[in-house]
């Protein structure tokens, strides 16, 4: 389950999806892009997204700027299996 949340853009985090525009492709997921890297530049936030050794997406904002982005829940630990206690005769 995913969540739609809307966020300072100081708030944000790598790993987070933010929207791109509907772009090249006709299907609007597509569209979101993942935040790989979070700089600061000039009193702004700086939020690069896809890979940073080939072109890749800037978006820049105002530290206390809204940004609408989609935030994956933390994965849960997985809970150990109890082993079987055989033992042979």
């Amino acid at each position: 389950m995913t969540n739609r949340i809307t966020v300072a853009a100081a708030d944000v985090q790598v790993g987070d999806h933010i929207y791109n525009g509907p772009g090249a492709s006709a299907h609007p997921t597509f569209a979101w892009e993942t935040v790989t890297r979070i700089n600061m530049a000039d009193g702004l936030v700086v939020l690069i997204t896809g890979s940073l050794e080939i072109p890749h997406g800037e978006f820049w904002f105002e530290p206390e700027e809204a940004v609408v982005v989609m935030r994956y829940p933390p994965p849960q630990p997985e809970k150990p299996v109890a082993k079987p206690h055989h033992k042979h005769g």
